[in-house]
């Protein structure tokens, strides 16, 4: 069996920036052992595997099954690794449609093209208040002695935000270095399989942006995500209420660094807006 698979790199402009996927596109459904074996031989924060469904071919059809693996287990949301897969269909498989539909363990999720950008409709998840003291061991792990605004947890994502106070500034976020194992030995009661650390911007400086976060996800056997799209449905649903907006941009801290555009809807979803780059393209052979 042969697997066409590609990497793209997701919220950026640049090649070696962002978050890197693997994509996959699948003729037929794999057995689930071999989409995680997959996943583990690409070893990214996740990999994704289009499938066909109905449609005749992935240039023309406009709905597709979409699923996300980390290198150890199956997620039910990853917002990188799909506009990472609407990369490949409209830019390298030069999809006809002006919106595509994936469905997904999270419902369906539609991308569609602008400009330069992709933008993806997502479910917008808010985040509740957290006893500080409960945890207060994992958020010694997390964040040690920096200072700590405030501390919410969405139940929908199990994500656990932290807020540094506004008196930290950037390098106190970029520095910080948690240990995945004490994250691990803090938090075992399966609640929270992730951990946000974000804290206000700066809008006013040039590219202005609104809020910035680091993403660390041991629990699911990702140490760090570069630019974690399904963070920002929690954080945008914060930040929009604190910050009284609708409209942000924000940049995910980390080494490799990651810019979003987030818009939230009337409805109650989420636009979330960003550039991918494909990097490589090759052949499973299975």
């Amino acid at each position: 069996m042969e697997i066409p698979v590609f990497t793209v790199d997701a919220f950026t402009n640049l090649p070696f920036k962002g978050n890197p996927a693997a994509i996959c596109l699948i003729e037929n459904e794999l057995r689930d052992d071999l989409y995680q074996s997959i996943a583990a031989e690409m070893n990214l924060s996740e990999t994704a595997f289009i499938t066909k469904l109905n449609s005749m071919d992935f240039s023309s059809g406009a709905r597709f099954g979409l699923r996300w693996f980390t290198p150890t287990s199956e997620i039910p949301l990853c917002g990188h690794a799909t506009l990472a897969s609407a990369a490949v269909l409209f830019y390298l498989k030069k999809n006809v449609n002006p919106v595509l539909v994936f469905e997904t363990m999270s419902g369906e999720l539609n991308v569609r093209q602008h400009e330069e950008s992709l933008i993806m409709d997502f479910p917008l998840n808010k985040p509740n208040p957290q006893d500080q003291h409960e945890i207060k061991d994992l958020l010694k792990a997390a964040v040690g002695d920096v200072p700590i605004q405030e501390v919410c947890y969405s139940p929908t994502t199990s994500k656990l935000m932290i807020r540094l106070a506004d008196t930290c500034n950037r390098s106190q976020l970029t520095s910080l270095k948690p240990e995945a194992e004490a994250l691990l030995k803090n938090e075992s009661t399966g609640k929270i399989k992730g951990v946000i650390v974000t804290m206000k911007g700066a809008p006013t400086a040039q590219p202005g942006y609104d809020f910035y976060s680091r993403y660390f996800a041991p629990w699911v056997g990702i140490p760090e995500d570069p630019v974690c799209g399904s963070a920002h449905t929690v954080l945008a649903a914060y930040w929009s209420e604190k910050l009284k907006k609708k409209k942000m941009l924000a940049y995910q801290c980390s080494s490799r660094g990651g810019e979003l555009g987030l818009e939230v809807r009337d409805d109650g979803r989420l636009n979330i807006s960003g550039q991918a780059q494909i990097v490589l393209q090759g052949t499973l052979k299975i």
